[in-house]
């Protein structure tokens, strides 16, 4: 996709790929939420890829379920699920359809609309913190369940858009396991990252995990 203008949606076939290719390549992509109270825009800086029934850290890995049931449809759509009882996470599914897969956005840069995030997100500190971990991003952009199975390549009236952006080079990108996955998938090399952006998210390994609050 060389010098394809920052403003062009992604095409479907973008995400008809396996996980592990579209993962990195959706760092400096620009995630666009379109709302009645006015459009956010989000440059992706953290991400982390699941490989659905073969990956015991996937949500998919047991099979599908109601609560998964969008990972196994078409490619190019957004997964969101709601975790401890809190907040919301959002994910964009894919490789073909039926074969369970799907890329957890973690953390990003607030482009346009940050006043909009900053309301939504009270106890940020500063802007880098505003979509810093992906809770944070989802509550930021106002993402929940309602929006789970939204077509992200749909050319008109969607409420979530992928626009090509501004990759960064390669030897930025890092990569190494993801964060607080446990069991058999904890060293999945699935994290993929900008490095030294302010941005991306701490890493933090498998722990239990108490029920507060830390999105808002």
């Amino acid at each position: 996709m060389t010098d394809v203008p920052a403003r062009t949606p992604l095409p479907r076939d973008f995400f008809d790929r396996p996980v592990v290719d579209v993962a990195p390549d959706l760092l400096g992509r620009t995630l666009v939420r379109h709302s009645p109270d006015g459009p956010i825009e989000l440059r992706l800086t953290e991400v982390e890829a699941y490989d659905g029934e073969r990956d015991p850290g996937s949500h998919a890995y047991r099979g599908r379920t109601a609560r998964n049931a969008t990972m196994f449809g078409p490619p190019g759509h957004a997964y969101v699920y709601f975790i401890y009882g809190m907040w919301f996470s959002v994910n964009l599914v894919c490789g073909p359809e039926g074969k369970a897969s799907a890329v957890l956005l973690r953390a990003g840069e607030i482009l346009t609309g940050e006043p909009l995030a900053a309301a939504r997100r009270p106890k940020a500190r500063n802007a880098n913190e505003l979509a810093k971990g992906p809770a944070r991003l989802a509550t930021a952009l106002d993402i929940d369940r309602s929006l789970d199975g939204t077509d992200v390549c749909a050319p008109t009236d969607t409420p979530l858009t992928i626009l090509h952006g501004t990759p960064p080079p390669r030897d930025v990108v890092r990569n190494g396991p993801r964060t607080g996955v446990g069991g058999d998938g904890a060293d999945h090399p699935g994290r993929y990252w900008i490095d030294g952006d302010p941005t991306v998210s701490p890493y933090r390994p498998h722990s239990p995990r108490r029920r507060t609050a830390t999105a808002t």
